[in-house]
């Protein structure tokens, strides 16, 4: 995906660590040490998301550090850190630092967990406990999330689909969403429909947040105005106030 748009994006904050973290983990942790180091790959299944290990094994920390692994592939880990650049700086410079880290983590630790029950779930029905044991990595779950977060605030702006055709963003969100849907249906390996499952419910995980979240800060905001009490020193002077003490208009 390209932006119609003059100059590069700067790299907010939030966003550079978390690119830090991830070429980090996969660097140092998953080339390094796992190729010529570690006689297995240790640093991948302690910290990529294995539904059998978080359930059963109370592995509670892979909802969020699948998030920072990554397969192999050079091509996929430089093009979700372009994503995480691309969207997240433009969202954490329309939202703030704080609210984005809060969403981008919201959409990837709720999916995992979310994914988690459905394969356990589907495994009962359907006898396939392999399902369980297939490792979840990457950051793909909260980037949807950025997508569909994109889409709502910068819909009209115009993107690049395969980086050829121009369309508007919220299109482009529609027509990625589309494509992971049909990737579940397909008759494909369980592991590939599962992946792109986790990928939607990201989306739908970030969906929902945003549409309640106008309802979360009204909320919010009501309980902090009952918790505040505003009070009014008057006639506290000494002549007039016999007691010698404040009193208030409540």
């Amino acid at each position: 995906m390209r932006q119609n748009m003059a100059s590069v994006i700067p790299l907010t904050p939030v966003a550079k660590i978390l690119i830090i973290i991830s070429v980090s983990v996969w660097f140092i942790g998953q080339v390094i040490l796992e190729q010529y180091v570690l006689p297995q790959p240790f640093v991948s299944a302690w910290l990529s998301l294995s539904p059998i290990s978080f359930l059963r094994d109370y592995f509670i920390w892979q909802p969020l550090t699948y998030l920072f692994v990554s397969d192999l592939s050079v091509f996929t880990f430089i093009f979700n850190l372009l994503l995480i650049w691309w969207l997240g700086s433009e969202l954490e410079r329309f939202w703030g630092s704080r609210f984005f880290a809060t969403y981008f983590l919201v959409c990837g630790v709720v999916a995992a967990i979310l994914y988690s029950g459905c394969a356990l779930i589907y495994s009962i029905l359907t006898t396939q406990a392999q399902l369980l044991t297939y490792p979840l990595m990457g950051p793909q779950a909260s980037l949807f999330g950025l997508m569909v977060a994109y889409a709502m605030i910068f819909g009209e702006r115009i993107v690049y689909f395969m980086f050829l055709f121009p369309m508007r963003a919220k299109y482009f969100v529609l027509i990625l969403a589309a494509i992971e849907i049909l990737m579940v249906l397909n008759r494909g390996s369980g592991y590939g429909r599962m992946t792109s499952f986790s990928h939607i419910l990201g989306l739908v995980v970030g969906f929902i947040f945003l549409k309640l979240l106008p309802f979360i800060q009204n909320r919010a905001l009501v309980r902090k105005k009952k918790s505040q009490k505003l009070k009014l020193v008057v006639n506290n002077e000494t002549d007039f106030n016999k007691d010698n003490k404040p009193k208030y208009w409540n």
